[in-house]
């Protein structure tokens, strides 16, 4: 029998309280829902009947019965308590009184050592289960396995945990409660739960493998063209800018190999990645020639604004623009974000890389 997957929500509320279980209450049947909905989980017969009777009626709801049918989940939260009104802020107090070692997890609120227990209960039920993957539904299960927050920027991708128990695979997603009040990210931990569903068959992360040219030289471009662009079926190209100039260019003919042309360096005394004017003109020169050969079909995201920049900052046309990944991304699922980190979280197995640069902002606009 394969390993059952941990989701880890954030405290009981009132049901779970009074239940003393969890997800028991309206949110677990939202979350009910979203795992079948994702095929995280096979819904039987008294499982619909079950969710269509609450939502038809309202009327106070125990999951218990209803959860024991599906022991490939285990449920339990960070801390197995009810804090009064809801309210976090109950187990949180000043740094001089927080868990060494975790950031807040409110604004300058820390959770108080009085409440360390609970952490150690959490390690010892995840020891014990050993999971493929743990779900960290909302920002307490990322605090407390990941020793972050921000779920909104994090969710969707993979990363390991590092505190409370390390080691063992995080995807983190909305709370069902979240849901149950911001409708509109409901599809996104749908596919956050498919994603789940895919990664709970192994432990381990698994990124895709690049290959990716960097600081290439003139030679290397033209080999690259030659070998990789010309007779490619689809080049991706993107650009990052600053200001009015062109930082870099990356050209990708498959999923597996790109390269990444700069013309910015701040390592170097005039800020030109290129030696010469000269060597940074040929190298425009073969940028312009991949750009404007009509046989190359190319993609990009949000490319109305890359091809009007790529004119306006260096006068290159661009020829044979064929597929742009933010408007087919939004003509499949309107209610979706436009953005690439996010359609990354959701069609890649990348890593959250749109948070993992230090500096080099970009005006960009592609959210």
């Amino acid at each position: 029998m394969p390993k059952p997957i941990i989701l880890c929500g954030e405290a009981r509320g009132e049901a779970e309280d009074r239940i003393n279980s969890c997800f028991v209450g309206p949110s677990g049947v939202e979350l009910l829902r979203l795992l079948g909905e994702s095929s995280l989980i096979t819904l039987t017969p008294f499982d619909r009947d079950y969710i269509h009777g609450y939502y038809s009626t309202q009327e106070p709801c125990n999951l218990e019965a209803v959860w024991g049918l599906h022991p490939e989940v285990f449920r339990t939260n960070v801390f197995q308590l009810h804090p009064p009104g809801n309210d976090l802020e109950y187990v949180c107090g000043p740094k001089a009184e927080g868990i060494p070692g975790y950031p807040p997890l409110l604004k300058s609120k820390y959770v108080r050592r009085e409440f360390e227990p609970q952490l150690d209960r959490l390690r010892d039920e995840i020891m014990g289960i050993d999971p493929n993957i743990i779900i960290c539904l909302g920002n307490s299960a990322l605090w407390a396995l990941a020793g972050r927050v921000g779920v909104s920027k994090l969710r969707g991708t993979t990363l390991l945990s590092s505190h409370t128990v390390s080691g063992f695979k995080l995807l983190p997603t909305f709370h069902p409660a979240a849901i149950l009040r911001q409708w509109e990210n409901r599809p996104t931990v749908v596919a956050d739960l498919m994603k789940a569903a895919r990664e709970s068959e192994f432990p381990e992360i698994r990124r895709p493998y690049r290959e990716i040219w960097i600081e290439p030289t003139l030679d290397d471009i033209h080999r690259y063209t030659r070998d990789y662009i010309h007779g490619c079926d689809l080049l991706s190209v993107d650009i990052e800018t600053s200001g009015s100039r062109i930082t870099c260019i990356g050209f990708a003919p498959s999923s597996r190999s790109a390269i990444v042309i700069p013309f910015d360096d701040e390592r170097s005394t005039n800020g030109s990645y290129w030696p010469t004017p000269a060597a940074e003109a040929e190298c425009w020169r073969l940028v312009r020639s991949i750009l404007g050969n009509g046989s190359i079909r190319k993609l990009f995201q949000n490319g109305a604004y890359d091809i009007a920049f790529l004119w306006r900052s260096v006068g290159i046309k661009v020829i044979g623009a064929a597929e742009d990944t933010m408007l087919l991304s939004h003509a499949q699922q309107p209610e979706g974000l436009k953005g690439l980190g996010y359609l990354g979280s959701i069609f890649s197995d990348e890593g959250a890389w749109k948070h993992m640069r230090k500096k080099h902002e970009t005006i960009k606009r592609d959210d």
